[in-house]
């Protein structure tokens, strides 16, 4: 009898080409990105002229974040630094208040509480953006308060730029000053924002941005990059008790490479390569036109979305220039998940579902870094087009016809 010809794990990557990943992240890769990575691998721990590379792409990042502060890229992905400046920067005992209106937002709530914060919610619903005049009355109140009397009342605020898992970008130009003003450190999940949208970290107060390689950037994933204040080091630097842990301490990178020019740990090199890459393409391009790109997409994606018959979410205004998410039909919710598969194998598209509290309930386009471009915006709606009309959804209106009218 015959044995079967091995199957190679690797073929499902070999049969992406010419498809089309549309995806809140990881996006698609430039081909210019791809052949950085693929370069000859230096020892990133002895070359010199790796350390200099390293540095070179920490300036680019802080250029593109508008900002004077230290910047690192450490080994993993963007979640990685979003613990890492917790676990940083909190102690026990600590009051962190954490902003939140979706899953991320949350999330922050929960790091801190594993790191022995004594957490306050500032909340919003997931469809509506957070009011910094809002939160500007909470805090007075409290202060008014006493709440103990210290001073400031919290050591930490933590707040979401774009919450992923919704599309809902968060006004973090007009929330920073406010928690600036009353003295309150800040740290910035900017992942999914950085690049698609404006971003001013110096001149809005932020000490921590973070941000990560597979988003907006449209580099490989596994790397999370973050600008850290001196105020953010100096609390480090004053900490009653050392950071439990190697791999999550960033006063290492401090320390060690910033001090002494040492690795903390051996950095991911041909991630960096491509990162470099990345970030290059990205400070080519002119900041207007590269924001531009991204709001003229997403305009353009839920042009046809509304022409589909179906509701955004959540509305337009507060929808970010780089995610756009919309409710899945009642009809249409119990093959969800079968659909998306369906547009994947069938027509050679993806689009992402959601997770948390909209599992099941909304889906989502990543229309950022390589993917905000007019053709692979078109592509995305024909596939969903055939899709929705596979499926049995009476559509209203032309969503292809809206998508071209939408981009002018």
């Amino acid at each position: 009898m015959a044995r079967d010809v091995e199957h190679d794990p690797l073929d499902f990557a070999r049969s992406i080409g010419g498809k089309l990943v549309f995806t809140p992240g990881p996006t698609e890769v430039a081909e210019e990105v791809r052949q950085a990575m693929a370069l000859p691998v230096a020892n990133s721990d002895l070359d010199p002229e790796f350390a200099r590379l390293y540095r070179a792409t920490c300036r680019q990042l802080g250029e593109l974040m508008h900002t004077r502060n230290d910047v690192l890229i450490l080994a993993g992905e963007g979640l990685l630094g979003l613990e890492a400046a917790v676990a940083s920067l909190v102690e026990p005992g600590d009051r962190v208040l954490c902003l939140a209106n979706g899953l991320y937002g949350r999330g922050f709530a929960d790091f801190a509480r594993d790191w022995g914060a004594e957490v306050t919610l500032f909340e919003a619903d997931d469809r509506e953006p957070l009011d910094a005049a809002e939160l500007e009355r909470f805090l007075s109140e409290r202060e008014a308060a006493g709440s103990g009397g210290e001073t400031p009342l919290f050591r930490l605020a933590t707040l979401v730029h774009c919450e992923t898992p919704t599309g809902l970008l968060n006004p973090v130009d007009r929330l920073l000053p406010v928690l600036k003003r009353h003295g309150i450190l800040t740290v910035v999940d900017s992942v999914s924002a950085i690049a698609a949208v404006p971003l001013e970290a110096d001149a809005w107060g932020a000490d921590v941005v973070l941000g990560g390689s597979q988003k907006a950037l449209s580099a490989p994933p596994g790397l999370a990059f973050l600008s850290v204040s001196p105020a953010a080091w100096e609390r480090m630097r004053r900490r009653r008790h050392p950071v439990p842990g190697v791999y999550l301490n960033l006063w290492r990178w401090h320390e060690e490479w910033l001090g002494q020019g040492i690795f903390p740990y051996t950095p991911s090199t041909s991630d960096i390569y491509a990162l470099h890459e990345a970030v290059r393409r990205a400070l080519a391009e002119p900041e207007a036109e590269r924001f531009g790109r991204h709001e003229r997409i997403a305009r353009a994606v839920r042009a046809a979305i509304r022409a589909a018959g179906l509701e955004l979410y959540p509305r337009e205004e507060a929808s970010s220039p780089s995610v756009t998410a919309w409710l899945v039909p009642e009809v249409l919710r119990p093959r969800e998940a079968e659909l998306r598969e369906r547009l994947w194998r069938q027509h050679g598209v993806m689009m992402a579902g959601s997770w948390g509290p909209t599992a099941g309930l909304v889906w989502r386009a990543g229309h950022m870094g390589e993917n905000a471009r007019p053709e692979k915006g078109e592509r995305f709606v024909r596939a969903l087009v055939e899709l929705l009309r596979e499926a049995g959804w009476a559509m209203p209106g032309d969503p292809v016809a809206a998508y071209r009218a939408a981009l002018g």
